[in-house]
């Protein structure tokens, strides 16, 4: 099993949609304890309130990290009286989840891997071994840099779900423009000099 990515996010949310998340981070590493998953922070940007989170993307890895991803993808609230403004009326805070399918098997083949020395602080937390991996797709160029794991091994396996997401979401983008392009194209047909020419309701073209 490869890992799975979830992506939790504030959006454009308030600071309590941003404390959401970081209770959600709990309450999931709570749920993966029981299900024997585990969940590693890959990338987060921290909320504008201390101690919040605006993204987080996480890694789950074990058997039953589809069903946990699944389970916290989509529309999210938590039910809370404000924290930051007691007199807010306002209870629900909502949030967002999302799940990333696992790579292609096929996807590795695309890939160039390098190892070399994870970088960081000095100490015992950093692994002196040529641990971290950088890995590019090389038909798109996409490129990352992956040294939380605690093996070469696991590194790369991260480094695949990562390409795996970004390959995704640029798929996503250019299908996102095209519509957008189409929309476009509805509110901007050219007025004159037609090509062709319909006319009466049989349309028949002169």
């Amino acid at each position: 099993m490869g890992e799975m990515l979830l992506q939790l996010s504030a959006a454009q949310g308030p600071g309590e949609c941003e404390l959401a998340v970081a209770k959600a981070l709990a309450w999931l590493q709570q749920e993966a304890g029981i299900a024997g998953v585990a969940v590693e922070i890959v990338e987060s940007q921290a909320g504008d309130v201390a101690g919040s989170w605006q993204s987080l993307l996480l890694a789950l890895d074990g058997e039953a990290a589809p069903a946990l991803a699944e389970r916290w993808s989509g529309s999210l609230l938590w039910v809370c009286a404000s924290p930051l403004q007691p007199q807010h009326r306002r209870k629900n805070w909502f949030f967002g989840g999302r799940c990333f399918a696992p790579p292609p098997p096929a996807l590795e083949s695309e890939i160039r891997f390098e190892t070399l020395r994870a970088s960081g602080p000095g100490g015992q937390h950093v692994n002196t071994t040529a641990s971290a991996v950088r890995a590019t797709h090389v038909a798109s160029g996409i490129s990352v840099k992956v040294q939380n794991g605690r093996s070469q091994h696991a590194n790369r396996r991260l480094a695949i779900a990562l390409i795996g997401q970004r390959l995704q979401e640029q798929a996503e983008a250019r299908t996102d423009a095209q519509r957008a392009q189409r929309r476009q194209a509805h509110y901007e047909v050219d007025r004159g000099n037609p090509r062709r020419v319909f006319r009466g309701i049989a349309f028949v073209p002169d």
